[in-house]
Protein backbone atom coordinates (compact mmCIF):
# COMPACT_ATOMS: atom_id res chain seq x y z
CA UNK A 1 0.00 0.00 0.00
CA UNK A 2 1.03 3.27 -1.03
CA UNK A 3 2.40 5.59 1.97
CA UNK A 4 0.52 8.54 1.23
CA UNK A 5 -3.00 9.13 -0.25
CA UNK A 6 -3.20 9.29 -4.06
CA UNK A 7 -5.65 12.66 -4.86
CA UNK A 8 -8.74 10.65 -7.35
CA UNK A 9 -8.07 13.83 -9.52
CA UNK A 10 -4.27 12.23 -10.35
CA UNK A 11 -5.93 9.04 -11.07
CA UNK A 12 -8.67 10.66 -13.58
CA UNK A 13 -6.15 12.89 -15.22
CA UNK A 14 -4.07 10.33 -16.14
CA UNK A 15 -6.76 8.16 -16.77
CA UNK A 16 -8.42 10.95 -19.17
CA UNK A 17 -4.88 11.20 -20.98
CA UNK A 18 -5.21 7.62 -22.12
CA UNK A 19 -8.54 7.93 -23.63
CA UNK A 20 -8.88 6.09 -27.09
CA UNK A 21 -12.47 6.21 -28.76
CA UNK A 22 -11.84 3.21 -31.31
CA UNK A 23 -10.95 1.06 -28.24
CA UNK A 24 -14.44 2.01 -26.68
CA UNK A 25 -16.09 1.54 -30.45
CA UNK A 26 -14.11 -1.90 -29.64
CA UNK A 27 -15.25 -2.81 -26.48
CA UNK A 28 -19.35 -1.86 -28.02
CA UNK A 29 -18.32 -4.66 -30.73
CA UNK A 30 -18.35 -7.18 -27.17
CA UNK A 31 -21.58 -5.77 -25.92
CA UNK A 32 -19.84 -3.30 -23.77
CA UNK A 33 -21.53 0.05 -23.96
CA UNK A 34 -21.15 1.57 -20.30
CA UNK A 35 -22.71 5.61 -20.46
CA UNK A 36 -18.55 7.03 -19.62
CA UNK A 37 -15.88 4.98 -20.91
CA UNK A 38 -12.89 6.23 -22.31
CA UNK A 39 -11.07 2.73 -23.90
CA UNK A 40 -8.54 2.36 -21.32
CA UNK A 41 -6.88 -1.47 -21.10
CA UNK A 42 -7.71 -3.76 -18.12
CA UNK A 43 -4.22 -4.65 -18.63
CA UNK A 44 -2.99 -1.40 -17.99
CA UNK A 45 -5.83 -1.12 -14.92
CA UNK A 46 -4.40 -4.06 -13.21
CA UNK A 47 -1.25 -2.38 -13.51
CA UNK A 48 -1.90 0.51 -12.17
CA UNK A 49 -3.73 -1.55 -9.17
CA UNK A 50 -0.41 -3.52 -8.46
CA UNK A 51 1.02 -0.16 -7.86
CA UNK A 52 -1.54 1.71 -5.78
CA UNK A 53 -2.37 -1.83 -3.68
CA UNK A 54 -5.30 -2.05 -1.63
CA UNK A 55 -6.73 1.37 -0.75
CA UNK A 56 -10.69 1.43 0.00
CA UNK A 57 -11.47 4.91 0.42
CA UNK A 58 -9.86 5.46 -2.90
CA UNK A 59 -11.98 2.60 -4.70
CA UNK A 60 -15.08 4.64 -3.26
CA UNK A 61 -13.92 7.71 -4.70
CA UNK A 62 -13.13 6.19 -7.71
CA UNK A 63 -16.48 4.82 -8.15
CA UNK A 64 -18.36 8.06 -7.76
CA UNK A 65 -17.03 8.98 -10.59
CA UNK A 66 -19.40 7.25 -12.76
CA UNK A 67 -16.48 6.64 -15.04
CA UNK A 68 -16.02 3.06 -16.73
CA UNK A 69 -12.27 2.53 -16.18
CA UNK A 70 -12.09 4.19 -13.30
CA UNK A 71 -15.11 1.84 -11.32
CA UNK A 72 -13.24 -1.47 -12.65
CA UNK A 73 -9.98 -0.01 -10.80
CA UNK A 74 -11.80 0.43 -8.08
CA UNK A 75 -12.75 -3.14 -8.42
CA UNK A 76 -9.32 -3.89 -8.60
CA UNK A 77 -8.34 -1.99 -5.07
CA UNK A 78 -11.08 -1.79 -2.82
CA UNK A 79 -10.73 -3.94 0.58
CA UNK A 80 -12.83 -6.99 0.68
CA UNK A 81 -12.74 -6.73 4.15
CA UNK A 82 -13.86 -3.22 4.36
CA UNK A 83 -16.84 -3.87 1.95
CA UNK A 84 -19.95 -3.54 3.64
CA UNK A 85 -23.62 -5.22 2.82
CA UNK A 86 -24.65 -1.76 1.38
CA UNK A 87 -22.11 -1.16 -0.50
CA UNK A 88 -22.62 -4.19 -2.07
CA UNK A 89 -26.12 -3.51 -3.08
CA UNK A 90 -25.40 0.09 -4.56
CA UNK A 91 -22.13 -0.74 -6.96
CA UNK A 92 -24.67 -3.57 -7.88
CA UNK A 93 -27.33 -1.27 -8.97
CA UNK A 94 -24.91 1.18 -11.06
CA UNK A 95 -23.31 -2.04 -13.14
CA UNK A 96 -24.39 -1.19 -16.80
CA UNK A 97 -22.08 -3.62 -18.83
CA UNK A 98 -20.95 -7.24 -18.47
CA UNK A 99 -17.36 -7.09 -17.50
CA UNK A 100 -17.93 -4.22 -15.30
CA UNK A 101 -20.24 -6.62 -13.33
CA UNK A 102 -17.80 -9.69 -13.86
CA UNK A 103 -14.69 -7.91 -13.04
CA UNK A 104 -16.64 -6.18 -9.65
CA UNK A 105 -17.61 -9.91 -8.87
CA UNK A 106 -14.63 -11.81 -9.42
CA UNK A 107 -11.70 -9.54 -7.62
CA UNK A 108 -14.11 -8.04 -4.83
CA UNK A 109 -17.17 -9.55 -4.31
CA UNK A 110 -16.24 -13.00 -3.97
CA UNK A 111 -13.86 -12.31 -1.63
CA UNK A 112 -16.14 -10.22 1.03
CA UNK A 113 -17.99 -12.17 4.06
CA UNK A 114 -21.28 -11.67 2.02
CA UNK A 115 -20.46 -13.61 -1.16
CA UNK A 116 -22.88 -16.12 -0.53
CA UNK A 117 -25.99 -14.50 1.03
CA UNK A 118 -25.59 -12.21 -2.24
CA UNK A 119 -25.95 -15.09 -4.73
CA UNK A 120 -28.76 -16.12 -3.07
CA UNK A 121 -30.41 -13.07 -2.61
CA UNK A 122 -29.48 -11.49 -6.19
CA UNK A 123 -30.59 -14.53 -8.42
CA UNK A 124 -34.10 -13.83 -7.43
CA UNK A 125 -33.90 -10.02 -8.38
CA UNK A 126 -35.24 -8.81 -11.65
CA UNK A 127 -32.96 -5.97 -12.89
CA UNK A 128 -30.70 -8.08 -15.55
CA UNK A 129 -27.13 -7.03 -14.12
CA UNK A 130 -28.10 -8.09 -10.72
CA UNK A 131 -29.54 -11.41 -11.50
CA UNK A 132 -26.27 -11.67 -13.93
CA UNK A 133 -24.08 -10.63 -10.63
CA UNK A 134 -25.66 -13.45 -8.97
CA UNK A 135 -24.38 -15.90 -11.11
CA UNK A 136 -21.13 -14.21 -11.97
CA UNK A 137 -20.54 -14.41 -8.23
CA UNK A 138 -21.20 -18.11 -7.84
CA UNK A 139 -18.68 -18.82 -10.79
CA UNK A 140 -15.57 -17.20 -8.83
CA UNK A 141 -16.59 -18.57 -6.00
CA UNK A 142 -16.93 -21.72 -7.19
CA UNK A 143 -13.15 -21.15 -8.65
CA UNK A 144 -11.88 -19.37 -6.30
CA UNK A 145 -13.26 -20.89 -2.49
CA UNK A 146 -11.22 -24.46 -3.38
CA UNK A 147 -12.10 -25.51 1.04
CA UNK A 148 -15.66 -25.22 0.15
CA UNK A 149 -17.44 -28.11 0.62
CA UNK A 150 -19.36 -29.22 -2.58
CA UNK A 151 -22.91 -30.22 -1.02
CA UNK A 152 -23.06 -26.25 -0.63
CA UNK A 153 -22.28 -25.40 -4.18
CA UNK A 154 -25.00 -28.64 -4.71
CA UNK A 155 -26.97 -26.07 -3.47
CA UNK A 156 -27.25 -23.43 -5.67
CA UNK A 157 -28.02 -25.51 -8.77
CA UNK A 158 -32.14 -25.18 -7.67
CA UNK A 159 -31.28 -21.71 -8.09
CA UNK A 160 -29.69 -21.68 -11.60
CA UNK A 161 -32.74 -24.41 -12.42
CA UNK A 162 -35.56 -21.91 -11.43
CA UNK A 163 -33.32 -19.04 -13.61
CA UNK A 164 -32.77 -21.15 -16.67
CA UNK A 165 -35.79 -19.58 -18.46
CA UNK A 166 -34.34 -16.30 -18.42
CA UNK A 167 -33.96 -15.33 -21.55
CA UNK A 168 -32.04 -12.26 -21.38
CA UNK A 169 -28.43 -12.27 -22.90
CA UNK A 170 -26.45 -11.57 -19.93
CA UNK A 171 -28.54 -13.31 -17.79
CA UNK A 172 -29.07 -16.96 -19.59
CA UNK A 173 -25.14 -16.56 -20.23
CA UNK A 174 -24.44 -16.02 -16.41
CA UNK A 175 -26.97 -18.77 -15.42
CA UNK A 176 -25.25 -21.09 -18.13
CA UNK A 177 -21.70 -20.17 -16.99
CA UNK A 178 -22.45 -20.84 -13.04
CA UNK A 179 -24.03 -24.50 -14.03
CA UNK A 180 -20.43 -25.55 -16.15
CA UNK A 181 -18.09 -24.00 -13.10
CA UNK A 182 -20.17 -25.98 -10.70
CA UNK A 183 -19.58 -28.81 -12.93
CA UNK A 184 -15.96 -28.91 -13.13
CA UNK A 185 -15.21 -28.49 -9.67
CA UNK A 186 -15.22 -32.06 -8.68
CA UNK A 187 -16.32 -35.76 -9.93
CA UNK A 188 -20.07 -35.81 -7.69
CA UNK A 189 -20.30 -31.80 -9.04
CA UNK A 190 -19.96 -33.18 -12.68
CA UNK A 191 -22.47 -35.68 -12.25
CA UNK A 192 -24.99 -33.00 -10.28
CA UNK A 193 -24.77 -30.66 -12.56
CA UNK A 194 -25.20 -32.63 -15.58
CA UNK A 195 -28.42 -34.34 -14.14
CA UNK A 196 -29.61 -30.39 -13.56
CA UNK A 197 -28.56 -29.91 -17.02
CA UNK A 198 -30.95 -32.58 -18.60
CA UNK A 199 -33.79 -31.48 -15.99
CA UNK A 200 -33.35 -27.74 -17.42
CA UNK A 201 -33.62 -28.99 -21.13
CA UNK A 202 -37.11 -30.03 -20.00
CA UNK A 203 -37.98 -26.81 -19.13
CA UNK A 204 -38.58 -26.19 -22.93
CA UNK A 205 -38.05 -22.64 -23.32
CA UNK A 206 -35.60 -21.45 -25.79
CA UNK A 207 -32.90 -20.42 -23.42
CA UNK A 208 -33.38 -23.80 -21.26
CA UNK A 209 -32.44 -25.74 -24.26
CA UNK A 210 -29.40 -23.36 -25.16
CA UNK A 211 -28.25 -23.38 -21.65
CA UNK A 212 -28.53 -26.98 -21.10
CA UNK A 213 -27.19 -27.99 -24.57
CA UNK A 214 -23.89 -25.85 -23.90
CA UNK A 215 -23.33 -27.61 -20.52
CA UNK A 216 -23.62 -31.05 -21.52
CA UNK A 217 -21.34 -30.32 -24.19
CA UNK A 218 -18.61 -28.72 -22.20
CA UNK A 219 -19.29 -31.37 -18.81
CA UNK A 220 -19.04 -34.34 -21.31
CA UNK A 221 -15.80 -33.10 -23.00
CA UNK A 222 -12.85 -35.80 -22.48
CA UNK A 223 -10.62 -32.90 -21.25
CA UNK A 224 -13.27 -31.52 -18.82
CA UNK A 225 -13.55 -35.35 -17.43
CA UNK A 226 -10.21 -35.86 -17.75
CA UNK A 227 -9.48 -32.96 -15.33
CA UNK A 228 -11.49 -33.92 -12.93
CA UNK A 229 -10.46 -37.38 -12.69
CA UNK A 230 -13.41 -38.87 -14.64
CA UNK A 231 -13.40 -41.35 -17.44
CA UNK A 232 -16.03 -39.13 -20.73
CA UNK A 233 -19.57 -40.66 -21.09
CA UNK A 234 -22.63 -39.76 -21.41
CA UNK A 235 -25.68 -39.37 -19.12
CA UNK A 236 -29.08 -39.42 -20.87
CA UNK A 237 -31.69 -37.34 -19.75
Amino acid sequence: MTSQPIPVEKILADLKSRANPENVAGMARYGIRPKKALGVPLSYLRKEAKQIGQDHCLALDLWKCRIHEARLLACLIADPLATTSEQMEAWVLDFDSWDICDCCCNNLFDKTPFAYQKVVEWSSREEEFVKRAAFSLLVSLSVHDKDRDDTEFEAFLPLIRREASDDRNYVKKAVNWALRAIGKRSPGLNCKALECAHEIRRLGSRSARWISADAIRELTREKTRNRIGLRSRHING
